[in-house]
């Protein structure tokens, strides 16, 4: 059985302002399906995901002209922002390790 969710297209992705508006503790992935080092995180990202039920999981496909991308300024993939109550508290570039994660998601 596969865990794999998709990365919301352009006209699916939230914007900035309903970002902004999300309550609790989300994780935005911004990343792209061919991207070898999105692959790469993907079980890293769902191990650290696994152990905290309490954080929502947006997965953003990202690129030239992504406005929510380019609005946080996002630049490498996959790139983790953890938001709580729609404020960036905390940032991940390029994970190596479920435990790189967990800590960033425990610190945010």
């Amino acid at each position: 059985m596969s865990n794999f969710k998709p990365y919301l297209s352009a006209i699916e992705a939230p914007s900035l302002a309903d970002v902004q508006a999300m309550p609790g503790t989300t994780v935005l992935e911004f990343g792209t399906e061919w991207c070898g080092h999105c692959r790469a995180a993907q079980p890293l990202i769902a191990q650290a995901l696994a152990t905290s039920s309490d954080w929502a999981h947006l997965k953003i496909e990202d690129g030239p002209g992504r406005a929510l991308g380019r609005s946080l300024k996002v630049k490498l993939w996959p790139t983790l922002v953890f938001l709580r109550d729609g404020q960036e508290v905390g940032r991940l570039v390029r994970p190596t390790t479920a435990k790189e994660i967990q800590t960033a998601m425990s610190m945010a």
